[in-house]
């Protein structure tokens, strides 16, 4: 049965060395599977009221406006509500699918200034999350990217 864990920053070496690689050519989609704290807790300890998915919203309006000025957008946005096939713990949150033009672009995004300043909320609101890269499949680049 396969295991899995979730993270809020990259932890494993070779996957933040992976990441500096160039990547498949062409666009990437990220999936990102998340999971909220039921209340957001900020690394410089204000007080807050907001909840972890809330505190994660704030993030995500900025980033989905970011991600434009680096050539991407958002393609899908949901949150979870059945596990229909299989078993896990726990269920995540949200799912949520960003398409970048390819790796560099969202390594850009993602060290980016505005990206750090947005990302206090995600910090604050994520009990942790799994990104998954993809490429299309052949035949579902048109369907895919029309939109």
């Amino acid at each position: 049965m396969p295991t899995f864990e979730n993270d809020v920053y990259p932890q494993d070496p070779a996957q933040i060395a992976a990441m500096q690689e160039p990547g498949p050519e062409g666009p990437i989609f990220m999936v990102n599977l998340l999971k909220f704290k039921e209340k957001a807790e900020y690394s410089d300890g204000r007080e807050t009221n907001l909840t972890g998915r809330e505190a994660y919203q704030i993030y995500g309006q900025a980033v989905s406006r970011l991600i434009q000025d680096f050539g991407g957008h958002v393609a899908f946005a949901a949150d979870v509500t059945h596990l229909s096939l299989g078993r896990v713990d726990e269920l995540w949150d949200e799912v949520a699918i960003a398409c970048y033009p390819n790796r560099a672009a969202l390594v850009a995004m993602s060290t980016s200034a505005p990206w750090r300043k947005a990302a206090v909320h995600r910090e604050a609101g994520l009990a942790g999350q799994l990104n998954i890269e993809t490429v299309l499949m052949p035949g579902f680049k048109e369907i895919a990217l029309a939109g």
